[in-house]
């Protein structure tokens, strides 16, 4: 496209579909524009390298041992307390706060402070760029691809790499 503002990565099932992926409460996503990681807010951290014609970016989740994807009965994943919460250090949970009035409201529901831990990794071209630690929403994360300049294209394949 022209301008090359294409964000892939992951939100919940009611994201506002007039937002790019990554700048609301309850997703996460890699901007190949400027490379940034946005997690739940318009305000992106410096990430990775930016993403021309041709690269292939990549988005995966890696979840915690004894993840059970098991629904309740109201439909929510089951959120057993028995789970471990692992991983590195340099994995950070991110809290940051919305102006969209609908979105906080969200986001202050008290299962998103129950939700599953798990860590969001993204690539370009084959090569993990890094990963963040994030919770969950109820319901569960979607992947997600946002365009926003004229003529852009790109190509999806959701084939788990393991399964």
């Amino acid at each position: 496209g022209h301008s090359c503002y294409i964000a892939i990565g992951l939100a919940r099932r009611d994201y506002p579909n007039c937002r790019h992926p990554g700048w609301n409460k309850g997703s996460i996503a890699y901007h190949a524009d400027d490379g940034k990681i946005f997690i739940g807010s318009g305000v992106g951290d410096e990430f990775g390298p930016r993403c021309h014609k041709g690269d292939i970016m990549g988005c995966g989740i890696l979840f915690p041992r004894g993840y059970s994807s098991e629904m309740d009965s109201d439909g929510s994943p089951d959120m057993s307390p028995d789970m471990t919460e692992e991983g590195p250090e340099e994995f950070m949970e991110r809290d940051y706060h919305s102006s969209d009035s609908e979105d906080e409201e969200w986001w202050r529901r008290p299962y998103a402070e129950k939700g599953t831990k798990v860590q969001v990794f993204f690539t370009r071209n084959g090569k993990t760029i890094g990963r963040r630690e994030i919770r969950i929403p109820k319901g569960g994360f979607y992947p997600t691809v946002g365009m926003l300049s004229k003529d852009e294209k790109v190509r999806v394949d959701l084939r788990p790499l393991t399964g």
